[in-house]
């Protein structure tokens, strides 16, 4: 017999040998069951992990949709701004009925100032309303909106403050007392009295919620939600107030740089918007006999309404293309 035929049967059976075992040992040794049934006690834990991360998932999304939806509430029904809550806002200490006596001496003395001056009394009336109504509202909104400013400036390093006592290991508590005695006003004011709320039993997530009512800013209004979110919800608190941190430093960055190119345009319009009365009066300074007609005469006094009105619809409409909300 030739060698060669009989290696090519060795090498065709050693083949046919390991095809064969490649093929029939799983079966017959059990491997493949013992997988089969793996894979069979593996696939319902693992449906069951993904139905409790779905459940969890969808429960925390119920949680943060409903404490959205109750900070949206109490939002609409502080639309209407009270007299003290304004006066809260200004800083001051006063009462309503001492707002109401600065009213009126206010409204009195201008009164009186009109009276003496043109002996009109309908002008000494609306003088009167115009100091009683008028002023010390504006005087409590400007005093509001500097105090407003202060905050937003200093209200980033407060936070700052609070994530890096958290990354330390401090309480929320003790970070909220350490601004309160070692930052600056309003921000030191503001915190003094979360601090406060919270010693008399008040929950965390209505005391910053306050802070709201007292700085109505964007800022404040994202630093209430955020601490009534993490309040239910968990999280990492220090991460989302340090995004929250670079998030304001963005906006007031943003507001300057606005600010800044949009000088020009605000200087352009005061002088477009005082040009028209500073010609007029000094036209009425250097010939009044000029200007008379259009005090004396219906035609004159319709004419000076109707530019009244015309000046007071340009200035609304330049201060409209000035001014961004940020």
């Amino acid at each position: 017999m030739d060698y060669g035929q009989i290696a090519a049967a060795v090498l065709a059976a050693i083949s046919a040998g390991g095809v064969a075992y490649a093929l029939f040992y799983p079966r017959l040794s059990g491997q493949a069951r013992a997988e089969q049934r793996r894979r069979e006690f593996a696939a319902p834990a693992a449906v069951r992990a993904a139905a409790d991360r779905d459940v969890q998932s969808q429960a925390r999304r119920g949680q943060v949709a409903q404490s959205l939806k109750d900070i949206e509430n109490r939002e609409k029904a502080r639309h209407k701004v009270t007299i003290e809550a304004r006066i809260e806002q200004a800083g001051l200490t006063w009462s309503r009925k001492q707002y109401w006596l600065l009213g009126a001496v206010l409204g009195f003395v201008l009164a009186i100032g009109l009276l003496a001056v043109s002996g009109n009394l309908g002008l000494a009336l609306v003088g009167f309303l115009v100091g009683l109504l008028g002023l010390p509202r504006w005087y409590l909104a400007h005093l509001g909106k500097k105090r407003l400013q202060r905050f937003i400036h200093e209200f980033p390093n407060a936070l700052d403050v609070i994530v890096r006592g958290i990354k330390s290991g401090l309480p929320l508590n003790d970070c909220l007392r350490i601004i309160a005695s070692e930052a600056q006003d309003p921000v030191k004011t503001e915190f003094r009295l979360i601090v406060e709320a919270q010693t008399l039993g008040m929950s965390m997530s209505d005391a910053t919620t306050k802070l709201y009512e007292r700085m109505p800013c964007a800022e404040a209004n994202f630093f209430g939600i955020v601490l009534a979110i993490q309040q239910k919800t968990g999280g990492n608190l220090a991460e989302t107030l340090s995004n929250l941190s670079r998030v304001i430093r963005e906006r007031r960055k943003m507001r300057d740089k606005i600010q800044a190119v949009s000088m020009e345009a605000k200087a352009s319009a005061a002088i477009i918007g005082s040009l028209p009365p500073a010609v007029a009066g000094l036209v009425y300074a250097t010939s009044p006999g000029y200007m008379d007609p259009l005090f004396s005469t219906n035609a004159g006094r319709i004419a000076l309404a109707g530019c009244a009105l015309w000046m007071c619809i340009g200035i609304l409409v330049m201060r409209k293309m000035i001014n961004f909300d940020i």
